[in-house]
């Protein structure tokens, strides 16, 4: 007979309650140092935000990078930024933006051309103004902002406020915390980054939902149980599908960061942590948010429920 894939044991009776405080001081304080890394160090921001042109160029044998430099920057197009991209072979060339408008930014194009010859194949060259960029960072910040809106209001019209707001502050932390890891790490951060923000998002409010399930069925079924029991023995029950889901997720997020090539690192590192950091603020934010409110609140019961619930086993 078919049995459904258990990576946790049934009766798992972990007390994750028991930790909270110190799990919640942890989220707060990785959330704070990702807003000071990006605040003081900012972000490697790719060229849909920085604006100027990029260069993407291949040559039959490794080049000098040193020397390709030097060669380029005296060519009359300001600073050039030279960087391996893939493999030794394949060079990635950033020019500042050229004032002039779009004939300008062609000529600098051209004059790196000749510049390098003959022997080099042109895998793609990017132009993005200034004002493009701008406006490309502000519409990823309202486009993060809505979608993290729209995921509060869902959690609140199906649970409660006070669901609603645990998800909010959970999904804040993922996402503050996915910046500042791009912020730590130097990593590029552009369109593709956004992309995988939203995703991060997305997958978080997907397992903080389950277990938002599970709390209330397990509320309904145990209404005179401690609220921390009542979370305790939720997250222990859905454990065992959210390791599976969580673990067959970066089985494929892994081979894209492996296989994806250069492109795709950035976006498959975002997701990498996005799932392991979204797992533990699923357990350690949204849930564990719960405890400080009265239950009462959020169950709809008498506020006497806690005190009738004192002869309720714990962590059953």
């Amino acid at each position: 007979m078919w049995k459904p894939i258990r990576l946790v044991p049934p009766n798992t009776r972990i007390d994750f309650m028991r930790w909270h405080k110190f799990t919640f001081g942890l989220a707060v304080f990785m959330t704070v140092a990702s807003v000071l890394l990006v605040a003081f160090k900012g972000l490697n921001y790719g060229i849909d935000f920085a604006g100027g042109i990029l260069m993407e160029v291949r040559a039959e044998q490794t080049p000098d990078l040193a020397n390709m430099r030097e060669h380029l920057s005296g060519i009359g197009i300001g600073e050039v930024a030279l960087q391996s991209f893939g493999d030794q072979n394949t060079v990635l060339i950033r020019l500042p933006q050229q004032e002039g408008g779009e004939q300008a930014q062609q000529a600098a194009i051209g004059k790196v051309r000749a510049a390098l010859g003959e022997g080099w194949e042109y895998r793609r060259t990017e132009t993005v103004g200034p004002k493009v960029g701008a406006e490309l960072i502000k519409n990823a910040i309202i486009a993060v902002a809505l979608a993290m809106a729209g995921i509060f209001i869902y959690v609140w019209v199906r649970y409660a406020w006070q669901f609603g707001m645990n998800a909010l502050l959970a999904m804040v932390h993922d996402v503050v915390t996915t910046v500042g890891l791009f912020s730590l790490l130097g990593l590029q951060f552009d369109l593709a980054t956004v992309a995988a923000v939203l995703t991060v998002a997305g997958y978080s409010v997907n397992d903080k939902v389950v277990v938002f399930d599970r709390i209330r069925y397990e509320m309904r079924r145990f209404k005179t149980m401690p609220i921390g029991d009542v979370i305790n023995l939720s997250v222990n029950e859905t454990l065992s599908r959210t390791t599976v889901t969580a673990g067959l997720t970066l089985i494929s997020v892994i081979a894209l960061f492996l296989f994806g090539g250069e492109v795709l690192r950035g976006f498959a590192i975002a997701l990498i942590w996005g799932i392991a950091i979204g797992t533990y603020s699923s357990i350690c934010i949204a849930a564990a948010g719960l405890l400080n409110l009265r239950q009462s609140k959020i169950r709809g019961d008498d506020q006497d429920a806690k005190e009738a619930g004192k002869g309720a086993p714990h962590g059953a």
